[in-house]
């Protein structure tokens, strides 16, 4: 059974071997054991709650527990742009006249800002090819709205998340090549590790202080603006199904789109209902579906997809499922 739990250091091997898997341009997974450890030892400390909830990133393993393999990985930051910008490129309309020509031009243009200080992001999903079927990417992307849902305390009203920009057939990003790297002058590779591996300085030193204007733009690049990776489109409509919206940002480095979501808006934390589990069977039927349900705890978190006949007053699941999620009849369980 696929189950979703809190990572700690001991997935360190798993998690490494998936940022390798994630290719170019998945930022979040850096191909760096020491970051990564030290990604996992936040996890712990998040999960039980020995930092602030701003500084808190809490990583998610997708767990196929008859296997015993680590099949995916997700996470949610407490909050963003606090330390440091979090800088995206915004997609704006500026407009010019000239009364003695009498002509009117609509240049667009992107222009540097820090909008998301605050917010707190869900990111880094990423599954093995193996598992990209058969609701293992909904589980994982939904497990953590369950989590936002139950502990709403740790998270801020808006919710983000930066999907991976378009990279063509050679892998490059057409982004990159034609705007970012005029301007940052590296190799893609190293501004992308230096993302997580620095304290992000080279941006502030870096990055564009004035609009630049698309007409000017190598067409490739432009086209690129707000375009998702193609492994990235199924996450994309995950989010968008969730109510998540395109605010008109992007990212600096890839130009895929950023969206957002108001926290109690999101249809998996909005939808939840919390009620006791009772073991039983679930009859097959037109009105079977798989539900998410998770536990309510926080270092004891856990969510999976299972059959579940939702009644007034409790929950009936397979024992199968309590037993993966770890709970007893007449514990709490969040369904939706």
């Amino acid at each position: 059974m696929l189950v979703v739990r809190p990572a700690g250091p001991a997935d360190i091997d798993a998690l490494l071997d998936l940022a390798f898997l994630s290719g170019k341009g998945f930022t979040s997974l850096p191909e760096d054991r020491a970051v990564l450890a030290e990604r996992l030892a936040l996890s712990e400390q998040s999960f039980a709650r020995s930092v602030a909830p701003t500084e808190a990133w809490y990583t998610l393993m997708l767990e196929d527990t008859e296997l015993g393999t680590i099949e995916g990985v997700a996470g949610i930051k407490g909050g963003v742009g606090l330390h440091r910008p979090h800088f995206s490129f915004r997609v704006m309309t500026l407009a010019q006249y000239s009364s003695a020509t009498g002509t009117r031009f609509d240049h667009q243009a992107l222009v540097l800002v820090n909008e998301c200080t605050g917010s707190s992001e869900v990111g880094s999903l990423f599954l093995r090819p193996r598992k990209r079927q058969a609701g293992a990417g909904s589980l994982l992307a939904r497990a953590r709205y369950a989590l936002i849902g139950a502990h709403r305390d740790l998270f801020a009203p808006t919710i983000m998340a930066e999907l991976r920009g378009w990279f063509d057939e050679r892998d490059e990003s057409p982004f990159w090549h034609g705007i970012s790297a005029k301007f940052f002058r590296l190799p893609f590779e190293d501004a992308d590790r230096m993302i997580t591996a620095t304290d992000g300085q080279f941006i502030l030193d870096l990055a564009p202080r004035h609009p630049i204007y698309l007409e000017l733009v190598d067409p490739a690049a432009r086209e690129a603006i707000g375009k998702v990776h193609r492994h990235g489109e199924r996450a994309l409509a995950m989010l968008e199904d969730e109510g998540f919206t395109r605010p008109g940002l992007i990212d600096i480095f890839d130009g895929g789109p950023t969206v957002t979501a108001p926290r109690d808006q999101i249809r998996t934390v909005r939808d939840a209902r919390t009620l006791p589990a009772t073991g039983g069977t679930v009859s097959a039927g037109a009105d079977e579906r798989l539900h998410l349900v998770s536990t309510p705890g926080l270092a004891s978190f856990r969510a999976a997809l299972s059959p579940a006949r939702v009644a007034e007053a409790e929950v009936i699941l397979p024992q199968a499922t309590l037993a993966a999620l770890g709970v007893s009849a007449g514990d709490a369980v969040i369904v939706s």
